[in-house]
């Protein structure tokens, strides 16, 4: 009991110190020292709306619109938005932690620096994984192992239990490495036990990735009451909220006759899928779709959910 009350008392005053700014008493009333500003006062601060890649058909998913002569035209981000921080939730199995390597590993071979903060699994086995990974996308491992930096909270209680010392730790890293992405797998693990405090961590993290101007991956975990295609995940919809998108992968089994004629699909075989379920900084393809988990263990978007169930109908018409 003593712990959780220290632990209650340290997040509270860190998070405070991420949102508050000094307040003073003047005549009875309450002062910010916050700045206020019109709006174009704020053009030159304007962040440049360009996709960071994740290696897969994601990039294509999300996209900006840009006006050519008197009409708009839909461009493909190429990413997910530059220095958005993107919350990936699913059951267990579903791919989280397979998108977030593929995702460091393509950053990695593009040459930026990527922190990989992990939290479930030990380092050493995060090292085997995407070693065999790069093999099978065709990376250059030697970029992937000196652009990929690594904390491993999952050794280190302190880390879990004290948002402050990790956050000092990737603060450091950070700024030696010069890294431009993180990925925290899972956030969920930050507070696995205490998923009272889920809004406060996710928060003081959020704005620790905005001050350091760093994009962000979070892979968040759910319970077995969640639906598992809505974005919510451990810690309720606090997660949701506060990130500036949500991606939710998904896994359905093959159980019945009905799956058998609608999916096309052997009963018995797993039929995956990914959704980008919202985002606040740029449009994005909102459809359910369809992914497999290759031999290599990497993902492969292959296309939306209706024409993947349409073309299976016309196979079988056809056959």
């Amino acid at each position: 009991m003593k712990n959780t009350i220290n632990y209650v008392k340290t997040l509270k005053h860190f998070y405070l110190s991420f949102h508050l700014d000094s307040i003073s008493v003047s005549d009875g009333g309450y002062l910010s020292s916050g700045d206020f500003y019109e709006l174009g006062e704020l053009k030159d601060k304007a962040v440049k709306l360009f996709g960071i890649s994740t290696g897969t058909k994601l990039d294509q998913m999300f996209w900006k619109v840009e006006r050519e002569g008197d009409r708009f035209v839909k461009k493909p981000l190429g990413g997910i938005p530059y220095l958005s921080v993107i919350n990936v939730t699913g059951v267990p199995d579903s791919g989280k932690s397979i998108l977030a390597e593929q995702f460091a590993i393509a950053q990695a071979n593009n040459d930026y620096k990527v922190l990989f903060v992990t939290v479930e699994s030990p380092a050493h086995f995060l090292y085997t994984s995407m070693k065999s990974k790069a093999e099978y996308l065709g990376a250059d491992f030697s970029k992937v192992v000196k652009n990929i930096i690594v904390i491993d909270a999952s050794a280190n209680e302190e880390f879990r239990e004290n948002p402050k010392a990790l956050m000092d730790t990737m603060a450091y890293a950070i700024r030696e490495k010069h890294t431009n992405t993180v990925v925290i797998d899972s956030i969920t693990g930050l507070y696995e036990h205490r998923e009272v405090m889920a809004r406060q961590i996710v928060r003081v993290f959020f704005n620790f990735l905005k001050k350091w101007r760093q994009t962000g991956l979070f892979i968040s975990q759910k319970r077995s009451t969640q639906g598992s295609e809505s974005a919510e995940a451990a810690g309720g919809l606090a997660v949701a909220h506060i990130v500036d998108g949500t991606i939710v992968m998904d896994k359905k089994l093959i159980r019945d006759r009905w799956d058998v004629n609608l999916y096309r699909m052997p009963l018995g075989s797993v039929l995956r899928t990914i959704r980008i379920d919202g985002c606040r900084l740029t449009g994005h393809d909102s459809r359910t779709w369809i992914f497999e988990i290759s031999p290599g263990g990497t993902i492969n978007i292959l296309s939306p959910l209706e024409e993947f169930v349409s073309r299976r109908r016309e196979t079988k018409q056809n056959g």
